[in-house]
């Protein structure tokens, strides 16, 4: 299945500053299998080392952290093949199982810029917070890597065409039943399969909505054992009580999080580490308000004032319990719940493509879903689950602030509007991966 990420890799093999890069993500989206990928593709030599569970390879970095001898040892004892700057890629996963190889990068950054390492860390932040890890800052290039975007899910389950199709509509175009009508069965499949690889994979081999749910069930007791395992002791359930309010929390009219709700007679104080250590393991995301929407946005950002969305959209569907049946058939009273799963859907796109968004509210008469920066301009966005694009909150927020551009989402055909304050476009949801195009001038 093919990454967007690949792009960005090939980019810092190719660039004359490569530094040793990093790469950072929730587990189980796909970090281990696109490196291995990468260096099939565009290296004579892939030498992998994984740091989980293996004392062997962490004794290789305690004596000291010089890349020749390391290089050797990696090499002669550990791969029993020579490492040959220049022609091998060096997969480093899981670093954050081993402090001192963090800190070497440092050194492989200073002395030896001709040997191409990557490196992948699932609970990096967790890890660099909770042992001290000295991160080797100005040493590494970053990268973020996020679930299965749809545009890539698309493609995955044969929709190639359909986005190539897309790809050549014309800006203003309205979208043609050849496109709409299956462009839109797929979103829906989207929301019920979500983006983490090996369960697309699955529903790309199968179509078998049961299987997805057993696979994406297996994931998240997955995310649960990580919660016993590198979570302190007390902290465990306050993680458990915090994962599984998010959904919850979402459903409300108010989507605001409350850690009042989270569980009767616990407070912020009380829960707030917990909050954080879901959201350095990638596996929430902290939408903060914005009050004054002026640049930078997150000077403005009031971080008391938040909302919480999953990494992935299909497993905010399974951890609701929701079925994929609700999904396809869209009864009414599913109605409030199929606003929340849109605005997570819309937040995972937006951070896939590299925006950072918050949300807006003016007191308690106004709200909008999301707005981030692109450059000298702020864009306001509002998204809406169904055909209709009415949004009294984006209408004040552009007569207030009169953004040039903004964009409204829903299943509502293309269409644009112009006023005295802004040129807004009106894009179907399943366009989402679409939004750089639309925002060129």
């Amino acid at each position: 299945m093919e990454r967007n990420i690949m792009k960005q890799l090939t980019a810092w093999k190719d660039s004359p500053d490569r530094k040793p890069l990093l790469l950072t993500g929730v587990r189980q989206c796909g970090k281990t299998y696109i490196l291995k990928e990468f260096g099939n593709r565009y290296f004579e030599d892939t030498a992998y080392f994984s740091f989980e569970g293996n004392r062997g390879l962490k004794s290789v970095f305690d004596y000291d952290l010089n890349p020749v001898r390391i290089l050797r040892e990696l090499g002669s004892v550990i791969r029993g093949k020579e490492i040959i700057p220049g022609k091998t890629l060096i997969i480093f996963d899981e670093i954050q199982a081993c402090p001192n190889a963090v800190t070497s990068l440092k050194y492989f950054c200073e002395t030896m810029r001709e040997l191409p390492v990557v490196c992948a860390g699932s609970l990096l932040g967790v890890s660099v917070k909770r042992d001290g890890i000295s991160f080797p800052v100005g040493k590494v290039d970053r990268l973020q890597m996020y679930p299965m975007t749809f545009e890539e899910f698309l493609c995955a389950d044969g929709g190639q065409a359909l986005y190539e199709g897309a790809m050549q509509l014309e800006k203003e175009r309205e979208i043609p039943e050849l496109y709409s009508v299956p462009l839109e069965k797929s979103l829906k499949y989207y929301y019920i399969v979500g983006g983490m690889p090996e369960v697309v994979k699955k529903w790309a081999d199968t179509h078998d909505f049961n299987e997805v749910s057993k696979l994406q069930d297996t994931i998240l007791e997955d995310y649960g054992s990580d919660f016993a395992k590198h979570a302190p002791k007390t902290d465990i359930p306050k993680l458990g009580w915090i994962w599984d309010s998010v959904p919850k929390q979402l459903a409300k009219d108010n989507n605001k999080f409350v850690f009042s709700h989270v569980k009767e007679g616990k407070r912020s104080n009380e829960l707030e580490d917990a909050l954080e250590w879901l959201t350095d393991a990638g596996l929430v995301y902290r939408l903060e308000m914005v009050a004054n929407p002026e640049l930078p946005l997150s000077f403005y950002a009031d971080a008391t004032f938040f909302k919480v969305y999953m990494s992935d959209i299909g497993l905010l569907r399974k951890k609701s319990g929701l079925s994929y049946k609700t999904i396809l058939e869209e009864p009414e009273i599913y109605r409030n719940f199929r606003g929340a799963l849109t605005e997570n859907y819309v937040l995972n796109e937006l951070l896939a493509q590299g925006k950072r968004p918050y949300f807006w509210r003016s007191g308690n008469t106004a709200e909008l879903d999301f707005l981030f920066e692109d450059e000298d301009r702020v864009i306001p966005v509002e998204a809406k689950a169904a055909i209709s694009t009415r949004a009294k909150s984006y209408v004040q927020f552009c007569k207030k602030y009169r953004p040039p551009l903004g964009f409204r989402f829903s299943l509502k055909n293309v269409g644009y509007n112009v006023t005295e304050e802004t040129f807004t476009y009106s894009l179907p949801l399943y366009l989402l991966w679409k939004l750089k195009w639309y925002m060129q001038e």
